[in-house]
Parts: C-alpha cells; sequence; structure tokens
C-alpha cells in the first residue's frame, strides 16, 4: 500500500520548485492534491500532467489577499470531498537588506511567508480535525539567522517556525491535528539559479560548489525535500508533532568547519 493512499493534501506554491516535487511526491504515493500558485499555465500542467481530476486539481489565487486561504481550502473539499493534509510550501524568496526594506515590502512578505500560512491552517482545521489530519510547515534555515540581504525573508521563516512549534503542540492536544516544520538548506529550483545568476554568478554555477556550503559536491534537488515532507505527511510518522527539522548537509548551528 502506498504510504498516502486515499489522502487528499494541499500544496501552496506548487506550481514550481520545491511545491510541485512535494507534489508529484503525494500523488506518486496514492495522495490527491490541490495544486496552487501564481502562475495559471504551469499550474495547470501540473495538475494535468498528475491525471488532471482524478488525481490533482489547479487553484489560482494570491496568498497576500487574505480571503485566499478559505477559498483554496474550499476549492479542496469541492474537488475531493475531505481534507487530510496542508503543506504550506509557498513563500516570496525575495532580497531586502536593513537599507531597503520599505514598510510596505516587509508587510508583504510577512503577509505571504507566515500570515497566510496562518489563515490556511484556520481555514483547514475544521476538515483536518475530521481526518486527524497533518499540517507541515516548509521554512528555511535562514530562520536561525539568515544571510544579511535576506532581512525580510528570515524575519518571515522565524516567525513561521515559531507558528509550528505552537501550533504543533495546541492542535495536537485539543484537536488531534499534528503540525510539524522542515527548513531546507540550499535548494536547487529554478528560481535559485535565476536569482544567483542575476547575482553574478556563472551560468554554470551550480558545478563549481565549495565544499564549505556543499560537503556533497552539489546542493539539495526539490525531490529530496519533497521525500521528507511524504514522511511527515503519512501515519508512519505516528504521534509527532511540533517538530522542526532541519535539512541541511551539515550541522547549520555550532557548525566548526574542518581543514581538510
Amino acid at each position: 500500500m502506498k504510504r498516502l493512499e486515499g489522502k487528499v493534501i494541499i500544496v501552496t506554491g506548487s506550481s514550481t520548485g520545491i511545491g510541485e516535487a512535494i507534489a508529484r511526491r503525494c500523488v506518486a504515493e496514492g495522495a490527491r492534491v490541490l495544486i496552487h500558485g501564481l502562475e495559471r499555465e504551469a499550474g495547470a500542467a501540473v495538475a494535468a500532467s498528475l491525471g488532471g481530476n482524478g488525481n490533482a486539481v489547479f487553484h489560482y489565487d494570491d496568498l497576500a489577499d487574505v480571503a485566499s486561504a478559505g477559498r483554496i481550502v474550499n476549492a479542496a473539499v469541492a474537488a475531493f470531498g475531505k481534507l487530510d493534509g496542508l503543506v504550506n510550501n509557498a513563500a516570496l524568496v525575495v532580497r531586502g537588506r536593513i537599507g531597503d526594506v520599505t514598510p510596505e515590502f516587509f508587510d508583504k512578505v510577512i503577509a505571504v511567508n507566515a500570515r497566510a500560512p496562518l489563515l490556511l491552517i484556520q481555514a483547514a482545521l475544521p476538515h483536518l480535525e475530521k481526518t486527524k489530519g497533518v499540517v507541515v510547515n516548509i521554512g528555511s534555515v535562514n530562520a536561525y539567522s539568515g544571510e544579511e540581504n535576506l532581512l525580510p525573508y528570515s524575519i518571515s521563516k522565524g516567525a513561521l517556525m515559531t507558528l509550528s512549534r505552537n501550533l504543533g503542540d495546541s492542535l495536537h492536544r485539543c484537536h488531534g491535528v499534528r503540525v510539524n516544520h522542515i527548513n531546507p538548506g540550499w535548494v536547487l529550483t529554478e528560481n535559485e539559479i535565476r536569482h544567483k545568476i542575476k547575482e553574478g554568478m556563472a551560468d554554470d554555477w551550480p558545478a563549481h560548489l565549495p565544499k564549505l556550503f556543499a560537503p556533497a559536491g552539489r546542493i539539495f534537488q526539490p525531490a529530496e525535500i519533497a521525500a521528507t515532507v511524504a514522511l511527515f505527511l503519512s501515519d508512519e510518522f505516528g504521534p509527532v508533532s511540533g517538530a522542526v527539522i532541519d535539512l541541511e548537509q551539515h550541522p547549520f548551528i555550532g557548525r566548526n568547519p574542518p581543514k581538510c
């Protein structure tokens, strides 16, 4: 039997990148999935490639709109009749330093990266309570500090991590809904490739990574993040709730890189 057989999962930001990989892994494990994103053609193509209405439907919505959470949850329940899991993956992965962060820019990052996951959990909770479902929040190792040029993004991921720990306790005890959290390290997505080239790195930069940052000689593939998400969503993970797992290829906190 497949790990997610018969389950219905929402994956936000799943028309590309890590979200797409998560959606594909969920369907491969037997789930039906609501694909969400802001790229209509890409999202529809992902849904169609996963078997159309039988396994996946696409829903376009802007998470900066506070009403989007209810619409997304309602779309999943209307399409598949129930809800077993919510993966809050969508995020604005944007650059910003202390000197160039405007109030409007900061508010939008927080709205999409921290407020939207909260509102989606709120909207999904009545349905997840019925199925003893699961929430998986996709954060970032930048939550612990972050790079100089990722200030608003890092703040938003720190907030999301606290949200996961807080609700991982209260929702499990009071509603039977588990909430867990994954902090990926450096992942080779389409957007990351574009960002690094725009910042001056060579077109083939993934092939020339220093071992300080990538001891394996490469960074993560989205499918490798998706594998852990599928485990979190499954019944195999038992009663674990409030967990935060860092998916990095070296110790992230307190690291002392060897001179080798």
